[in-house]
């Protein structure tokens, strides 16, 4: 094992996330769903590394590999902000098995509204679940801000969902097929906004390149959540289309059709297989954070601070 390097600093990138690559194998690292099954007590052991690595205080004996580890387990556990450890269901490293489930239900129980319906609702509830989680720390939500935001998402994924299941209903199969997606894309441009509108209303804080706070910008939260948008859709797009299109085919085989009932499970574990790329992908498609070269007067009525290659603003809603 590799002795601590001098100098070694455990919160700076292990891959440049300048580059895309960088960004896709850093989120690849965090978003592992395998750190689902970690225990809590293991859990607690790496927060506790790794707050000791930040103190200077390295136990001794321990390898550059196991500070990695625990760095890995933190980031996959506890919000970037706040460090609390956020709950099972709305951590970025459950996105794959929870997303699977869910996903894999929505595209193969649509035929019937009620089970649009039954759905689309336990995919809004994991999504606001999911929001709510990895919100930005610095900018609280209400109970009733929360609850609008779900209602209102929820709204517009149902409506969007049975209004196109019964339009599609005289339609070729595929497109039916495809109103889950629409659904889908429909909620999160309503959810998220939703979800984080303290930070649209009140702004994201700004920093310089030695995390110095400069002030606060609505501009840049209205950029970093458009962000989060559309990364949330990009994330379900490929499974969502091109799964449709497979089970279009494969289900016009005889064999196919003598196990309908294996069809879900077939779609989940599918589903599975295509978010287990797309989830890191899509977190990796921006920069978390970026520099901010152009300012203007529109926080809170205030001005912003004063334009400065070395000003950076953190995106909100990534992992």
């Amino acid at each position: 094992m590799a002795t601590v390097s001098l100098g070694f600093n455990i919160d700076s990138p292990r891959w440049d996330q300048s580059t895309f690559v960088g960004r896709l194998k850093h989120f690849l690292n965090i978003t592992d769903p395998r750190t689902v099954l970690v225990p809590e007590e293991e859990l607690d052991w790496a927060k506790a590394l790794v707050e000791g690595c930040r103190a200077g205080l390295v136990p001794p004996g321990s390898s550059q590999e196991q500070l990695l580890y625990a760095k890995k387990l933190y980031d996959s556990a506890f919000h970037p902000d706040s460090g609390e450890k956020m709950n099972l269901i709305g951590r970025m490293s459950f996105q794959v098995p929870g997303g699977m489930a869910i996903t894999g239900c929505m595209l193969q129980f649509y035929r019937t509204v009620p089970a649009v319906i039954f759905w689309q609702w336990v995919n809004q509830s994991f999504n606001a679940f999911v929001n709510y989680t990895n919100r930005n720390a610095a900018s609280p939500i209400s109970l009733r801000q929360i609850g609008v935001a779900y209602v209102t998402a929820t709204g517009a994924a149902l409506a969007t969902a049975v209004g196109l299941n019964l339009y599609t209903k005289r339609a070729p199969p595929l497109l039916a097929r495809w109103v889950p997606f629409a659904a889908v894309a429909a909620a999160n441009c309503v959810n998220i906004p939703m979800m984080r509108q303290q930070e649209i209303i009140n702004g994201i804080t700004v920093t310089d390149e030695n995390n110095n706070e400069l002030g606060c910008s609505r501009r840049a939260a209205v950029k970093g959540i458009a962000q989060v948008v559309l990364s949330r859709i990009t994330m379900a797009a490929p499974g969502m289309i091109i799964l449709p299109i497979i089970m279009e085919r494969l289900e016009k085989f005889p064999f196919m059709q003598r196990i309908r009932v294996l069809h879900g499970p077939l779609q989940v574990l599918l589903c599975g297989g295509f978010l287990l790329f797309m989830v890191p992908a899509a977190c990796a498609l921006f920069p978390q954070r970026w520099y901010l070269f152009h300012c203007f007067p529109s926080c809170m009525g205030s001005q912003e601070p004063s334009s400065s290659p070395s000003s950076s603003l953190p995106i909100p809603g990534k992992a």
